[in-house]
């Protein structure tokens, strides 16, 4: 285990991936404390006539070039879960593999997280709501104005990584299974 307190800054990059809006949060993790960098989302759907190629194109392309920009450390994006549409589920898997591989280029570690674990580090609360992330996701990092929704899934995903990253049994990175 690494010594927290002789860690150097840490830049991790949280993404909510989606097939028509995908967020992403970056913050520096330093001596235990997090600072947001950048949050926003990738606007892949922009109308009926996109494909749903077209809208994988559009995350792979804005997110590879936020990860050369901001060259992450480490990645935390939000593990896919089926409810009752299994077609959704599918296009979701989808993007959640174009923003894998438009981070994969800045080679950085990459862990995952269910949204009940997100949810529970940043709110205390494994069944919060969004308003409740988006509200912590400003109080926590001290934000100017509250987030949209994509971009506070997206910081809360980055920020729970951060919290975790160094506790006993965390999976040490790497392509996620």
């Amino acid at each position: 285990m690494v010594d927290a307190a002789v860690q150097p800054r840490v830049r991790i990059m949280g993404i909510d991936p989606g097939s028509r809006v995908t967020g992403y949060g970056v913050i520096d993790h330093v001596h235990g404390r997090s600072r947001p960098v950048t949050w926003g989302v990738v606007q892949a759907w922009r109308g009926d006539a996109d494909t749903l190629p077209l809208r994988l194109r559009r995350i792979f392309e804005e997110l590879s070039e936020l990860a050369v920009q901001l060259q992450p450390d480490e990645v935390a994006i939000e593990r896919v879960f089926v409810n009752r549409n299994v077609d959704s589920a599918l296009k979701l898997g989808q993007a959640r593999g174009a923003a894998l591989c438009a981070v994969f280029a800045s080679c950085p570690e990459v862990y995952e997280y269910s949204a009940r674990e997100i949810k529970q580090a940043v709110v205390g609360r494994g069944g919060a709501d969004k308003r409740q992330v988006q509200h912590m996701m400003r109080v926590l990092l001290n934000l100017p104005e509250t987030p949209g929704a994509d971009a506070a899934d997206a910081l809360a995903v980055a920020l729970c990584h951060a919290h975790t990253r160094l506790a006993p049994g965390v999976a040490t990175g790497g392509v996620p299974g």
